[in-house]
């Protein structure tokens, strides 16, 4: 038995850019919204994954970090005082008899709502591991799968294995504040953008980095301190003097308990229409990555999209037989008195 119960408009599993965005949205409406998810902060893979990496393809600014778009989503949505509940997951979802919705999460809250929202990404992801013995015994001292803070990583021999964009947009972004930087890749053939791979190969023609071709067998180091990484390349094996790696193998994703909530999964994604981004089960909506429909683009400003129009069906579930009059922040005295600039 759920040793708490909330009672709101609304649930939202998934506190990335387009859940933020949708308590905006919703908001503008006078709904109330709980958000719930896994992550102990809010921001989705921007504020985990790369929280100082620029995005360049928000709408009106040209360079943002995961960070600060989640710092502004936070601002623009807080005038409508949403609920967050973060290390948390849902863990069961009922439809009651009066097309309701009961939630449960792993901490033991319940939650009875109108509307589910899920914007939960790819689901909760986790780095795929280099098959390699001992790299435990490493992890959160020296080895790392995500930069969090670039200042961690002044002044460090830092080795950097794989060859997509996450790979080189490290390489390029803490070469400027590293001791040594040392790129590693098991070929010399690059899926990152060619601009990425250009620059790295720039840095390493100027002697302001290394570049080898191989695969790391082993670590060294004590405590937890990295000290160097055997390294099996075409020539033969040598070693790379490090006391700090990153490997970027990409990442593995886990729908979790959302692909128990009977929505016609394809390959992991919940299926919408492009009218309302509702899924197959009335009542619940998926917007972002997580959704998939004929020309999706998994960008963060078409989740804004979605989450724009769904807000506009969630009204009419909440508030059956009200007339939805459709307004302008630009021009709403009505809209400008909830944001507080009236």
């Amino acid at each position: 038995m759920a040793s708490q119960t909330i009672e709101t408009d609304v649930v939202i599993v998934g506190a990335g850019p387009c859940g933020l965005f949708a308590v905006f949205e919703l908001g503008l409406l006078d709904i109330k919204c709980h958000v719930v998810d896994i992550l102990d902060k809010p921001g989705g893979q921007c504020a985990e994954l790369y929280p100082e990496k620029p995005i360049y393809d928000i709408p009106g600014l040209p360079i943002v970090t995961g960070q600060e778009l989640t710092d502004r989503l936070l601002e623009q949505a807080a005038p409508f005082s949403p609920e967050y509940h973060y290390n948390q997951m849902v863990t069961s979802l009922r439809k009651l008899d009066d097309g309701s919705f009961e939630l449960e999460t792993d901490s033991d809250i319940q939650f009875k709502c109108k509307v589910v929202v899920v914007a939960a990404g790819g689901g909760s992801f986790q780095p795929k591991k280099p098959p390699m013995p001992s790299i435990e015994d490493y992890e959160g001292t020296s080895v790392f799968y995500s930069v969090k803070r670039m200042e961690d990583f002044r002044d460090r021999d830092i080795l950097i294995v794989g060859g997509g964009d996450s790979a080189l947009d490290w390489v390029i972004n803490l070469q400027p504040i590293a001791k040594s930087m040392t790129l590693l890749h098991r070929r010399d053939d690059f899926r990152a953008a060619p601009d990425s791979v250009n620059k790295m190969r720039e840095l390493v023609a100027a002697g302001k980095m290394d570049l080898h071709i191989g695969q790391v067998t082993n670590l060294h180091g004590n405590d937890g301190l990295l000290s160097g990484a055997s390294v099996k390349g075409k020539e033969g094996e040598f070693e790379v003097a490090c006391n700090t790696m990153l490997p970027f193998f990409g990442l593995t994703m886990k729908l979790g308990p959302v692909a128990e909530w009977g929505l016609n999964l394809e390959e992991n994604l919940v299926p919408v229409d492009t009218e309302k981004f509702a899924t197959s089960a009335a009542g619940i909506f998926a917007i972002g990555d997580i959704n998939t429909y004929p020309g999706k683009l998994k960008l963060i400003l078409s989740g804004f999209h979605e989450a724009a129009l769904m807000s506009q069906e969630a009204f009419r579930i909440i508030n059956p037989g009200e007339r939805l009059l459709f307004q302008y922040t630009t021009s709403s005295s009505n809209l400008q008195k909830k944001l507080g600039v009236a």
